[in-house]
């Protein structure tokens, strides 16, 4: 079995690992780092969870442990999608780099411009970006990148889906020609494909997995859920969602809870914590300084339930995770693949669920599809009923006001007196002239005609 130094990298990195309690690389850990090592561009292929961060970042502080940071021209660059997951690589980097001496910078957004030019000024070994922020520095010209030796790109298919890809192309052509590219993605979708195949000088290519697999350690489940009426879906979807929780009782630690809105994690947050779970959201919309809060909260366990958008929770590197609810299906496959990979990692065991309504099933469908299995079938004995609603905060949807008894009552007869003597063709000019004398005097004055229909009267009509 190879060993981190068996993998020919700087002492003091090794030390490091050693200290963080490692020994073992992961299988894209030991396949990404010696051709790193050796200069060569990578193309590394694995799914959520496999330990892609330290299979660039340890070869990086060894090929930068030798050489001097210019002010303003930073030795390597690392993109990456989301402030959370730029944060996460930032801290990789303190850990294996503690016995080098390196500098680093962290341009996200949520920050002052003013602290990032003053560690720019300074010149930086290590800089790690979002693109946008990135762009931002460059543009005022407060930052050159003609310096960079090695660039790496994280979590590609995400910078996919977020319209990053014109801005990877840009970055990528301020860059030298003759920089270390490192590539790092989940999927190989053809976009992905066409930027490597254009970016990238014959890579070492290293895919540690079938692309969008889930990992074997993870048990799924899936609950077929249909509202009892139509206004209440969110409220009764909520309902399934605490039973989910509840059925796992102490055997769920901690869990991510994914919707496809920001709007709607907010709601499932407060309604949780409505309901007494320990619960918090986290999504783009946040402060930056409340998502880091609620971020430590929930690693350090103060937080147990975090309700997240696939932007927010995407590349987190929490490792203790047990449990996963899709509170929505994601509107893309692959989505699915990267949600349930939060749990589950590093070989441990990890449980997966996700609720899905009637206007999910195709969506449901093609997740099977892309993992190629059926996920099993949850029964919960508790689903809700059209008797008992949920006394819930709904604020996407509210009832429709029913009309008054009395009212009703006088349309209904009068459309059976018609119904019984008149053709329908009779009936249309019978109820205009009923209401032609009706003096219309402005917009306001009169509704339309087809909202004074019965029920019965427009279904005729």
């Amino acid at each position: 079995m190879t060993k981190f130094s068996d993998l020919n990298l700087n002492p003091k990195v090794l030390k490091a690992i050693e200290e963080a309690g490692y020994e073992t690389p992961t299988p894209i850990q030991e396949g990404a780092i010696p051709p790193a090592l050796e200069g060569k561009d990578v193309l590394g292929i694995a799914q959520t969870g496999t330990g892609k961060t330290a299979s660039f970042t340890l070869p990086m502080i060894t090929l930068l442990a030798r050489g001097r940071a210019r002010a303003r021209m930073p030795r390597s660059l690392v993109l990456c999608p989301t402030r959370e997951l730029a944060a996460q690589v930032a801290e990789n980097f303190d850990v294996y780099a503690k016995h080098v001496k390196l500098t680093k910078a962290l341009l996200i957004g949520g920050v002052s411009f003013k602290e990032q030019d003053a560690l720019i000024d300074k010149g930086v070994d290590v800089l790690i970006a979002t693109p946008g922020r990135l762009l931002d520095h460059f543009e005022r010209g407060k930052l050159l990148l003609t310096g960079v030796q090695i660039m790496v790109v994280d979590e590609a298919d995400r910078m996919l889906d977020m319209g990053f890809i014109p801005d990877i192309e840009r970055i990528f052509s301020l860059t030298p020609f003759t920089r270390q590219t490192l590539f790092f993605s989940a999927t190989m979708a053809p976009e992905i494909e066409r930027i490597t195949n254009t970016f990238l000088s014959a890579p070492a290519r290293i895919e540690v997995a079938r692309q969008a697999t889930a990992s074997e350690t993870i048990e799924q489940g899936a609950v077929f859920f249909k509202a009892s009426r139509r206004d209440r879906e969110g409220s009764e979807k909520r309902e399934v969602l605490r039973q989910l929780i509840d059925r796992e009782g102490e055997a769920c630690s901690n869990a991510i809870v994914f919707c496809n809105r920001k709007v709607d994690v907010d709601v499932v947050a407060k309604s949780l914590k409505k309901y007494g779970y320990n619960a918090e959201p986290i999504h783009g919309d946040l402060d930056q300084s409340q998502r880091m809060k609620t971020l430590d909260g929930f690693r350090d366990g103060s937080i147990r339930l975090l309700i997240a958008s696939d932007v927010a929770a995407r590349g987190l590197d929490i490792p203790s995770v047990s449990h996963v609810f899709n509170f929505d299906v994601p509107s893309h496959a692959e989505d699915y693949v990267h949600r349930i990979g939060r749990t589950g990692r590093a070989g441990r065991a990890g449980k997966a669920f996700t609720i899905i309504v009637p206007k999910d099933e195709k969506n449901f469908d093609d997740v099977e599809k892309l993992i190629q299995k059926e996920i099993p079938r949850v029964e919960l004995p508790n689903m809700p009923k059209p008797a008992a609603v949920a006394e819930d905060t709904d604020t996407a949807s509210k009832p429709e006001k029913s009309e008054k008894p009395e009212k009703t009552e006088k349309k209904s007869s009068r459309s059976r007196s018609r119904k019984s003597d008149k053709p329908a063709q009779e009936k249309s000019s019978s109820r205009r002239s009923e209401r032609s004398d009706n003096n219309v005097v402005g917009m306001g004055d009169h509704m339309p005609e087809f909202i004074a229909l019965s029920f019965e009267e427009r279904r005729a009509g």
